[in-house]
């Protein structure tokens, strides 16, 4: 048995005061000779033996109530272990949830000024030269360490709500490297364990720990929210139609009805709508707007939902180009079709190079590269253009049909593409056409009925091992691939059987032709992305970027300036800023005074979910002997107490026992052995 507060054990000397209060109160029976009874009106009639009993059963109740006062204030205990702590000191982590949801209300107010309250009232039962941690949502390095009790309420002050979160493994992670050493090493956890900290998983915890769960209560709450937003085309031209695709989560148990929904684009409104959500569904709207300039576009989808507001706005932002920059690689015989195509549209910036004269530098800063009949396409070329596919490009192969197989199979393998198996001269008509296919899903208003489709005169047949990567866009028959895409890497290669020359077929001269390549156009390039989580996202990707001597990038926004770290990869720069974004809105990217992107930032939508663990749910998360679980409304005596840092209190006993042997003092006074009156 251990005690919470040894100090209070020196009060066991008052024990002295009612031992000589029995010393001293000394009681002889004298005999006392009358020369006449009748003069005596009253005598007591005593037992001397009978008293000596009952004094000393008062002094031992005395004695024992004291004592055992004592005891309760110092409050034993049973240890979890059955053997005593080993070490003198100890290390106590004390984790203090201060994600979106710890602004819920309860009775007692708002959730994390409760869990500040919980946490002072633990470091209460810890001794003055005991260590403390710190731990919230944030992970800041300051909080890696052990600090004294000053520190810790200093700290404690300054927690604040953030858009942070974390699961239970990795709090529990994190304190696990902190709690090392030579010390008696305990855990605590204060939150409302929303249903969003728990990963599904059994909790793995060490040994040498004792854990303890402080559940906060909160009412669950109703809420809507903005989940997510995508557009229809990864390119936007200036003054074009664009879609966006909003969806909205109703995360309550009832029907959200006619949710004001409202888009705007650089502080302009663009688009307003209402829209009803069942209890707990998912639902989309899909917005029209036009007019756009090129540039950087910052957007902001807003609804009107309460009383949790967190999650009802979400920032996107995008780059409407001037232009879309297409590379066009010809072969010796490669005719002027694609020159023809996209030189009839400003929207479009041909360049073309040569097979024998390829620029490899400039590929990262074409949409689209077409590889127009190319002859013996090298080993090397195929290595460029796997990095530009890596980094999320697009290529279209038209072959030369009179090329070296062997030669174009290297190519191809080189690119993970199918190998060429043998050319076909037999004539053939495309039987088949992907309408479905984004590619040309809006391009026909109404389809006829016996579908003009483009004939060939000669085509490679391909081996094809692998079609998990595949989407036929016009086949032949026998499901015999004509055009069809591949995705390889993070981009996307189009492989055609077919060139375009007029002794193949008809496919450069065939109407389909023009809206193939220019929604091709369309739909290629680095698509980025229009929106980023704070927390989870500490990786931005944007085309590479090429730094001169002494040159950095400036990340800035409305009272802030970062310097983020770079790194090249697959033709791409990516910008790494750890975790100095904490406040959602628009960033700027600058390169000296050059802008080079706008990223959006927005709070996670792992907290809309106001729904929580319940006790027994917790439980079969933990599993272990070593982790208690406490509701903070039925368990608040314990948790001042200590209780859940340790196994069985006995402090009330203590005290009903001290209360016992008070009123057996006064039964004893007052019943045992009452003289006898006699007159």
């Amino acid at each position: 048995m251990n005690f919470l507060y040894p100090g209070f054990l020196f009060a066991l000397l008052s024990v002295a005061i009612p031992v000589i209060i029995h010393l001293f109160n000394f009681r002889r029976f004298k005999k006392v000779y009358f020369s006449n009874v009748r003069l005596l009106k009253e005598v007591e009639q005593q037992n001397s033996s009978k008293e000596k009993l009952k004094n000393l059963l008062i002094l031992l109740s005395r004695i024992l109530a004291i004592i055992f006062l004592v005891l309760a204030f110092a409050q034993p205990y049973i240890p979890l272990s059955e053997q005593k702590n080993k070490f003198v000191n100890n290390a106590i982590s004390i984790y203090v949830d201060n994600s979106y949801s710890m602004e819920a209300i309860n009775k007692d107010g708002n959730l994390l000024d409760e869990a500040k309250r919980r946490a002072k009232e633990l470091i209460k039962g810890f001794g003055i030269n005991d260590r403390f941690q710190l731990l919230t949502n944030n992970f800041e390095g300051k909080h890696q360490r052990l600090v004294n009790v000053d520190e810790f309420l200093k700290a404690l002050e300054d927690v604040k709500i953030s858009p942070a979160n974390r699961n239970l493994q990795q709090i529990l992670n994190r304190q696990g490297n902190v709690l090392t050493g030579s010390a008696n090493k305990y855990s605590f956890i204060i939150s409302d364990f929303q249903k969003n900290i728990a990963t599904g998983k059994k909790l793995e915890t060490k040994s040498d720990i004792q854990y303890a769960f402080l559940k906060l209560n909160a009412t669950t709450l109703p809420n809507v929210a903005v989940d997510s937003v995508w557009v229809l085309s990864p390119n936007h031209q200036p003054g074009a139609n664009e879609k966006l695709v909003v969806q909205l989560k109703n995360y309550s148990d009832e029907e959200a009805k006619n949710i004001p929904l409202k888009l705007s684009i650089n502080n302009q409104q663009k688009g307003l709508g209402s829209i009803t959500i069942p209890a707990g569904k998912t639902r989309k709207d899909t917005l029209n707007f036009s007019g756009l300039k090129a540039g950087w576009q910052k957007g902001i989808i807003t609804i009107k939902d309460f009383p949790v507001t967190f999650d009802d706005t979400l920032s996107f932002s995008f780059k409407v180009d001037k232009n879309l920059s297409v590379l066009s690689i010809n072969g010796a015989n490669a005719g002027n079709y694609i020159k023809a195509l996209f030189a009839a549209d400003n929207y479009y910036n041909l360049a073309e190079n040569s097979e024998s004269n390829i620029n490899y530098s400039g590929f990262a800063n074409f949409g689209l590269i077409v590889l127009n009949g190319l002859k013996n396409p090298s080993s090397g070329l195929a290595q460029q253009l796997k990095n530009y596919l890596n980094a999320g490009g697009a290529v279209v192969i038209f072959p030369d049909l009179d090329a070296d197989i062997q030669a174009y199979n290297a190519f191809l393998n080189g690119l993970s593409l199918p190998s060429i198996q043998s050319l076909t001269k037999t004539e053939t008509k495309v039987d088949q056409i992907d309408l479905q296919n984004p590619i040309f899903k809006t391009v026909f208003e109404e389809i006829p009925k016996n579908l003009d489709l483009p004939t060939v005169n000669r085509y490679f047949s391909f081996v094809e091992n692998n079609s998990s990567n595949k989407e036929n866009i016009l086949a032949l028959p026998g499901k015999k691939l004509f055009f069809a895409k591949y995705g390889v890497g993070n981009g996307t290669a189009y492989l055609s059987a077919t060139g375009l020359n007029t002794v193949d077929g008809n496919l450069a001269r065939h109407p389909v032709f023009v809206p193939l390549m220019y929604r091709l156009a369309l739909n290629a390039g680095n698509e980025t992305a229009l929106y980023y989580h704070l927390g989870n996202d500490n990786a931005l990707a944007s085309k590479k970027i090429n730094l001169g001597k002494n040159q950095t990038l400036k990340l800035t926004a409305k009272n802030f300036e970062a310097i983020p770290e770079i790194r090249q990869a697959d033709g791409k720069t990516l910008i790494y800023v750890a975790d100095q974004i904490k406040n959602a809105g628009f960033y700027n990217l600058y390169l000296a005074d050059s802008l080079l992107a706008i990223y959006a930032f927005n709070n996670s939508r792992a907290e809309s979910d106001m729904h929580y663990l319940s006790i027994a749910e917790l439980d079969n998360l933990a599993g272990k002997s070593n982790l208690k679980i406490f509701d903070t409304d039925k368990d608040a005596v314990k948790l001042t107490a200590g209780a859940n840092k340790i196994g069985q209190t006995l402090w009330k006993l203590c005290l009903i026992l001290s209360l016992i042997f008070i009123a057996a003092e006064i039964l004893l006074i007052r019943f045992f052995n009452n003289p006898k009156k006699t007159i």
